[in-house]
């Protein structure tokens, strides 16, 4: 099926968010959906002219420059967006905090965070759907696709490298709340691992602890103890995947219906008390926001189904 992309020729004048971008990642952000191919070939061929000139692919956008895209046309399956509908409306629902550089979402679980991997649908592909006018929506960092909670997107290419910044120099606080098997020990407050990546003959992405890993921290605080589970406060220092729940493993507490990490007898038993998903929410964030310059905060509450499970345990 025919999908069009861009139906008429564009004229984009380069503002100061767009400065300083190769012109084959600016079209990338304003193609979405085209072929790396075919924007390298319609940058070659010179349908794509900055102040009417022809331009290389690694060429800067300068402040000012008048860039004009051509009508582009792409070839591609278009899945009926009934089935997709719904998850995007109630998207809509889950955006807890929304201005002019930045979306606060809190991320169901079960929804990957972007299509990939097999999945052509995602909530970025979401938001996108929800702001059609939105011309930049990118995600600031990720959450597993069984990990509920707060996730930040940008809306100015500004405030993500703001928010990259931050992430890098290690001045975001991130918590999450995960329900582990058995008693946590009040004296353990971290877990220092080294943590390898691993993909599966099946693609399949699988991280152990390994002495040739990459350096991870987590900072953990006991919120409840249950006679069978403890309810943890985990403050990740670094942002390894799936560092959370191997950091829980190693430490011999698995986090709840973790169905790569977990405890099959631990898992059994908290499913008879009708959990159906991993017991990991990240429930609190805190930044400088990237336009105000001000320390915000925000707190994503946990879904109903984690609090029946919670209220079903008797505290030790």
């Amino acid at each position: 099926m025919k999908q069009e992309i861009n139906q008429q020729v564009q004229f984009v004048t380069i503002d100061s968010e767009m400065v300083g971008q190769r012109i084959d990642n600016f079209l990338r952000t304003q193609l979405k959906g085209v072929p790396k191919s075919m924007l390298y070939r319609i940058v070659r061929k010179g349908e794509v002219r900055v102040n009417k000139k022809r331009i290389k692919p690694e060429y800067k956008l300068q402040i000012d420059d008048v860039v004009r895209i051509p009508p582009v046309r792409v070839a591609q399956e278009n899945e009926p967006p009934s089935t997709k509908l719904t998850k995007v409306a109630e998207l809509e629902s889950q955006i807890i905090y929304e201005d002019d550089v930045l979306i606060v979402v809190n991320k169901p679980s079960g929804m990957a965070v972007h299509g990939g991997s097999g999945l052509s649908f995602g909530l970025i592909e979401a938001l996108r759907a929800l702001r059609p006018d939105q011309r930049f929506l990118e995600l600031v960092h990720r959450l597993d696709r069984d990990t509920s909670g707060i996730l930040l997107v940008a809306k100015k290419r500004s405030a993500l490298k703001s928010l990259h910044e931050q992430l890098r120099d290690k001045t975001v606080d991130k918590r999450y709340q995960a329900l582990v098997n058995g008693h946590w020990p009040e004296n353990r407050f971290k877990v220092k691992a080294p943590l390898q990546k691993n993909v599966l003959q099946s693609g399949e992405r699988m991280v152990s602890v390994h002495p040739d890993g990459k350096p991870s921290e987590t900072r953990f605080r006991i919120l409840q103890q249950f006679e069978q589970a403890t309810l943890v406060e985990a403050s990740p220092i670094t942002g390894r995947t799936h560092q959370i729940r191997v950091h829980c493993q190693h430490a011999g507490h698995s986090i709840a219906c973790d169905d790569k990490y977990g405890d099959k007898e631990f898992d059994q038993l908290m499913q008879q008390q009708g959990l159906k998903r991993l017991f990991l929410h990240a429930y609190r964030i805190a930044f400088v926001h990237p336009k105000e310059g001000t320390p915000v905060r925000f707190i994503a509450p946990l879904e109903s189904s984690l609090q029946q499970a919670l209220d079903k345990l008797t505290i030790s």
